[in-house]
């Protein structure tokens, strides 16, 4: 069964039974049933930053209804102003209106590691640390996205919890920042789907918003040429457990010399 399949099959089981506060982060550990909710909230924001094809409108109904079933929160709020929107307009609209937010704008994609490594040699090291992140916990996606495409991100979130599963999340907080703003400058109606998982984070702090106002201006990192493409993993330095670390680069090839002192062979 495809991810997509697997969670629309939960949201339909979520919207049979009775609705519970959506709690934002806390520094406590969560009770099972809170648990339960924010995997719920998850899911619903994983299912709606999907592309939204033929299953995903069809299901519309139903997402709107687990959304409904949310008790009153700021992120259920944000939910319900976009899914008004989302089960108002036509299939064909959707797919336009995504594929020009999401695809055609660079500011707005959903792959997250590019904010933070642009298309660098760094950001293919921070793919396969991902992926590996994911195999670690016993999850297969499926290979159908990158681990680093937001509903992705999300579904993992949900189903390994708020410390582990999150943590891509956290990490990544800047780049959800820069494509809020994106969304709302562009007046996407996604918008609220993005305010909504940012309640679930922790307040920006300054060097946040310093970082995000610095990352619009002038984008991502570009390519380093000639220094080290795999990062900081350097000499005297450690890599985080489960990190690839290629090996040292070979010493050129010597060539024999074309010729010798007493003149060409």
């Amino acid at each position: 069964m495809s991810v997509g399949a697997v969670i629309r099959s939960r949201v339909r089981a979520a919207v049979r039974r009775p609705g519970r506060p959506a709690r934002s982060a806390r520094p406590r550990p969560l009770t099972p049933e809170e648990a339960e909710d924010r995997a719920l909230l998850l899911r619903l924001l994983s299912l709606l930053l999907q592309y939204p094809d033929g299953e995903l409108a069809t299901a519309r109904p139903v997402l709107a209804a687990a959304v409904e079933a949310l008790a009153p929160s700021d992120a259920a709020a944000h939910l319900a102003d976009f899914t008004g929107w989302f089960t108002a307009r036509e299939p064909e609209a959707l797919e336009r209106h995504y594929v020009e937010m999401f695809d055609l704008r660079r500011r707005s994609g959903l792959y997250l590691t590019y904010y933070l490594h642009g298309d660098t040699r760094r950001r293919g090291m921070a793919l396969l640390t991902l992926a590996q992140r994911y195999r670690a916990a016993g999850w297969d996606t499926g290979g159908g996205e990158l681990p680093d495409h937001l509903p992705v991100v999300l579904e993992f979130a949900a189903l390994a919890g708020p410390r582990a599963g999150e943590a891509p999340m956290r990490q990544h907080r800047r780049g959800l920042e820069l494509i809020h703003h994106a969304l709302a400058d562009a007046d996407s109606p996604y918008q609220h789907v993005l305010a909504a998982l940012l309640t679930l984070l922790p307040p920006s702090t300054e060097a946040d918003l310093r970082a995000v106002a610095e990352l619009a201006a002038q984008g991502p990192p570009a390519e380093d040429v000639g220094l080290d493409p795999y990062g900081a993993y350097g000499a005297g330095e450690f890599a985080p457990p489960g990190a690839f670390v290629p090996p040292g680069q070979a010493p050129p090839t010597l060539m024999p010399p074309l010729s010798t002192p007493e003149g060409p062979r």
